[in-house]
């Protein structure tokens, strides 16, 4: 063999064997495997939901379709009512007997990524699912997305666990699960794998792009096969008559800001209102069903999922007043809904706010500017993406999913702008996502950094030195003035006390037996940890 060439292999050789021995040892072929049986289970687990809708619907209504509202306004008015009242009366039974508060959902998902502690178990998110069909089934006003998430991200969860991989892969197959579903339950696999990054992972990593495009790819072709090609909405024609449009598109950003504003903080104020209430949990779904049903009887539009409505919005088939009215109607009826514990996310009801928003606001903006209008059709499409992006703190992925949902790419100018404008007023006036909010009231503060997240996340007996077997046994004592610590007590909890006292090493006690020492902690470890901790974190986010 000529030398050049032996130079040329050896060179070849040394540029790939270390790119080749890293893939291989950060078990890239095994999390793409995997990926791809999360995708098609997370689809199929999609699938048996929406079609577990329908089922309960069907024993309602007599109609298992999207289309709720065509055929709710024609059934007698105890019937609407005793939809979601009886319906409510089975959740209330499911939530006592099976001892949990509340089906779960995307804030879930994102604080088991966060805190490896919290696993996703195949009983919540059998549970919660069950609760969310027969809650979405009987009329109740939410979104199906937030259990599907949790479903596709449990199914990951416990695949992870069984091949005992490492964290990164572990927070990958999660995202992976929920691209899936997102894809499987929208039709929308691009957007599945935008939101997995955007709000699960919180970042965009080459390693974990591969696995997650497989299952959301995986997701879309199952649900394709089942459900066909068919978008979610039916899309009117539209067109930008005017670049002098323009300001009113940022307008409406600011004004589906202020929507998904009262929105969330709807949904948190009538949470805690019915938290400071003192009923039995059984009895919260049964008036909260009720009370549903009583809006349902006067305005059946708010009833279910609302694709049906979101549809005559995007067609102007609702007239002004009447959508005003739902606007709030359907912010009161799913914020009783959740605080009342029925299944469900916030994702369609926000798309159904940001349709009436974008109309309405389409059909005032063409009052005093009638030759530079554009349609209303096009105005409610880029209100469900202002409102939901805004809702979900999700910019990106939200506008693909209404290009997805809608079929309607020739309005991306457009939409970007808007979305980008309400996501930001969002931010300068709350500050939050509905998700970060959620989290908060768990004691993770997201939007304040990975810092703060690890020194929640990491605990003093991750980095303490315990005593040796063979140590003579020691005592604490409270009288030396020297603040003890726990093994769980949190990272942040031990810097804090290093820093107020001054000291370099500190006990750490049994918390059975707070007078025996078993072991010590250094301000060094800690600070090592730390910042060991953010490393990892940063590698694995860039990789």
């Amino acid at each position: 063999m000529p030398s050049w060439l032996i130079r040329l292999a050896t060179l070849a050789r040394n540029w790939l064997k270390p790119n080749y021995e890293q893939f291989l040892s950060a078990r890239q072929p095994l999390v793409w495997a995997i990926a791809l049986m999360i995708g098609v289970g997370a689809a199929v687990l999609a699938i048996l939901f929406r079609e577990g809708i329908g089922l309960v619907q069907y024993v309602w209504i007599g109609f298992g379709g999207q289309h709720l509202y065509t055929v709710i306004k024609s059934i007698p008015w105890y019937h609407v009512f005793l939809g979601p009242t009886i319906g409510g009366l089975v959740v209330g039974v499911l939530l006592r007997q099976i001892s949990t508060r509340r089906a779960c959902a995307v804030a879930d998902v994102i604080e088991s990524r966060v805190l490896p502690s919290r696993r996703l178990t195949a009983r919540d998110g059998f549970w919660s699912a069950v609760v969310t069909v027969i809650s979405l089934g009987s009329g109740a006003s939410a979104g199906r997305e937030g259990p599907v998430v949790h479903l596709g991200a449990t199914l990951a969860s416990l695949l992870s666990e069984k091949f005992r991989l490492p964290e990164w892969c572990r927070r990958t197959l999660l995202a992976s699960g929920v691209a899936s579903a997102i894809a499987a339950s929208f039709n929308a696999p691009i957007a599945g794998v935008l939101f997995a990054h955007e709000v699960i992972l919180g970042h965009y990593a080459m390693r974990s792009f591969v696995p997650i495009v497989l299952a959301s790819t995986a997701g879309g072709v199952v649900s394709r096969l089942w459900f066909g090609d068919d978008i979610a909405f039916s899309v009117p024609d539209y067109q930008i008559t005017s670049y002098w449009e323009f300001p009113a598109f940022a307008l409406l950003g600011v004004t589906a800001a202020f929507v998904a504003i009262l929105f969330q903080f709807a949904l948190f104020s009538a949470d805690y209102i019915a938290r400071k209430i003192e009923i039995p949990l059984f009895l919260r779904p049964v008036i909260g069903g009720a009370a549903v049903g009583v809006i349902g009887i006067y305005f059946p539009q708010v009833l279910g999922v609302g694709y049906d409505v979101t549809n005559l919005a995007l067609h102007n088939q609702i007239p002004l007043f009447l959508m005003l009215v739902l606007i709030v109607l359907k912010t009161m009826a799913t914020a009783i809904t959740l605080a009342s514990r029925f299944g469900g996310g916030v994702f369609s009801p926000a798309l159904y706010l940001g349709a009436l928003t974008g109309s309405a606001f389409g059909v005032i903006a063409a009052v005093p500017f009638p030759d530079l209008a554009s349609s209303e059709g096009l105005y409610a499409m880029l209100g469900m993406g202002a409102v939901a992006g805004a809702v979900l703190g999700a910019p990106i992925s939200t506008a693909m999913i209404v290009f997805e949902l809608t079929g309607g790419y020739a309005l991306s100018i457009a939409l970007l702008l808007t979305v980008a404008v309400a996501q930001g007023v969002t931010q300068a006036i709350h500050g939050h996502s509905w998700f970060q909010w959620q989290l908060e009231t768990r004691g993770l503060f997201l939007n304040e950094g990975p810092h703060r997240t690890l020194g929640q996340v990491k605990r003093v007996n991750d980095f303490m030195e315990p005593l040796a077997d063979d140590a003579e046994p020691e005592t604490y004592d409270p009288g030396t003035g020297v603040p003890p610590l726990r093994p769980f007590d949190t990272l942040e909890t031990a810097l804090r006390a290093f820093d107020k006292g001054g000291h370099s090493r500190l006990p750490v006690v049994d918390p059975e037996d707070e007078g025996r020492i078993i072991g010590w902690a250094s301000h060094v470890q800690a600070l090592h940890a730390f910042n060991r901790a953010l490393v990892q974190l940063s590698e694995e986010e860039h990789r």
